[in-house]
């Protein structure tokens, strides 16, 4: 008998209603008032429901103004997609023609820089910030100077959307995108216009095949086809941040347009004479004036901005940058009070969430491309032969990152070698260069070297200072 067949008749015996206050073991579902208020805006709605066009739409709007009005959020936005495209990806073919994988890494590169696919995916990964989604239409483009002739069109997210009162809206779509039996993305309807724009039309709509569009975002959760702007959880503490620093900017303003102020240390019921209040006494350069009866000049010091203005900001960063997964330093631009220690660890932690999120690049857009692309190149004479060459396995090369302490990591790069617990790929990945193009490189500088009689550096594992002048007194005792 199965297990769950035992206790049916106890489950039977349970009440079919839910008691209007839940007791259970954890304190966070209980419906205690406190718990109620705190979570008021809780809900059981699925990914797509809970994130309806209206409200992505919405979130993209303060998303966009926060980054265009917010130094800090500018920052931020523009730092991800440096570190996570630098100055773009790098081909490396792993087939044993090594013959054709450099011709085809050549061309692809050439290819690359004429359709400028770094600033694009630096352009994609910004809307990833602040629209949550990118997409993009492989298409083919004529004025391309390059043999292959695809081209890589960015679309911004509030063009993919359901078209309004036209022959496509009576299709059971998520929001521009219409799936297939199994779940997967079938079509995506394209709006020509962006709806804000004066030449937009309803039925101005395009449906593009899903094989020829690349749609790049994080699903937070099971069965999500559309994404939400990353900094979404930053937006509160972004326009606090603004808020808070734009008051402090204007009280330390007025503060400081008060050169002094007017007093009388005559009694309350006194004689002093009378004076407007508010009363504006323009004082000039080197220049004495004649006060009224009764009264003298006191200076006001301006202690703006207040004290707690900088622990306030610190910490605002610091929740911000936990959102997006940055450390407080990159986040705040910085590094005052960080040493070697801490830098190493949180910039550690930060560069494998780099090197998960290039690996989702690589997979959702870059091999996609690189499909398409061949797809296009074995059209081409020289390139005949990738017609039967079937899949071709390869990898993606980013900008390596620079260590905190060079010399300990170069020490460090020296010690693994030496010990045959890495490889030369391996180190050179690390730095994202191809090894085999770096040693053909060393090569004929160590041949040119040879060939214009100059001394070729020794290879191995570097000495330290110590050592080095330890030999050299050995050798002298000796001569």
């Amino acid at each position: 008998m199965w297990p769950f067949r035992k206790n049916r008749k106890a489950r039977r015996s349970l009440p079919a209603a839910v008691p209007a206050v839940l007791r259970a073991r954890f304190d966070a579902a209980q419906t205690t008032a406190e718990n109620a208020r705190h979570w008021a805006m809780a809900d059981s709605l699925s990914a797509d429901n809970a994130a309806t066009a209206d409200v992505r739409s919405k979130l993209r709007e303060r998303a966009r103004y926060e980054v265009a009005n917010n130094s800090y959020a500018k920052g931020i936005v523009l730092t991800l997609a440096n570190d996570c495209i630098g100055t773009g990806p790098r081909l490396q073919l792993l087939s044993a023609n090594a013959e054709a994988n450099r011709r085809v890494e050549t061309a692809f590169a050439q290819w690359a820089k004429a359709v400028d696919l770094a600033g694009k995916l630096r352009t994609m990964r910004m809307a990833k910030s602040t629209d949550g989604e990118a997409f993009a239409v492989l298409t083919a483009n004529p004025m391309i100077d390059s043999p292959v002739m695809l081209d890589v069109q960015l679309v911004e997210a509030d063009r993919v959307a359901s078209p309004v009162m036209s022959m496509f809206s009576m299709v059971s779509d998520i929001d521009g995108i219409i799936l297939d039996a199994y779940g997967n993305p079938r079509t995506y309807s394209i709006l020509r216009q962006h709806p804000s724009d004066l030449s937009y039309w309803l039925n101005a709509v395009d449906m593009v095949d899903a094989d020829a569009v690349v749609h790049w975002f994080r699903a937070d959760r099971p069965s999500q086809h559309r994404g939400i702007p990353e900094i979404t959880p930053a937006l509160p503490l972004f326009a606090q941040l603004r808020r808070y620093t734009l008051a402090v900017i204007a009280a330390a303003e007025t503060a400081a347009d008060f050169a002094a102020v007017l007093f009388t240390d005559s009694p309350a019921n006194g004689e002093a004479q009378a004076l407007e209040p508010m009363d504006v006494v323009e004082l000039e350069k080197r220049m004495a004036t004649v006060l009224p009866d009764g009264w003298r000049l006191g200076q006001i010091e301006a202690q703006q901005p207040t004290t707690s203005y900088a622990e306030f900001k610190r910490e605002i960063l610091n929740e911000i940058a936990r959102c997006l997964n940055l450390p407080y330093n990159i986040a705040a631009c910085n590094s005052s009070g960080y040493n070697y220690a801490s830098g190493r660890l949180d910039h550690q932690t930060y560069y494998k969430s780099i090197r998960v999120e290039q690996a989702h690049l690589a997979e959702a857009v870059l091999d996609r491309i690189l499909a398409a692309w061949l797809a296009e190149a074995e059209l081409l004479s020289e390139f005949a032969y990738l017609r039967t060459a079937g899949d071709i396995p390869h990898q993606w090369f980013f900008d390596g990152t620079e260590h905190v302490d060079p010399a300990k990591e170069a020490t460090a790069q020296a010690t693994r070698l030496a010990s045959n617990t890495t490889t030369l790929a391996q180190e050179y990945a690390r730095q994202g260069k191809d090894w085999d193009t770096e040693l053909r490189q060393r090569a004929k500088e160590v041949a040119l070297m040879k060939e214009l009689g100059l001394t070729v550096p020794p290879q191995g594992q570097p000495t330290n200072a110590k050592q080095e002048a330890d030999t050299d007194v050995e050798q002298e005792q000796a001569a």
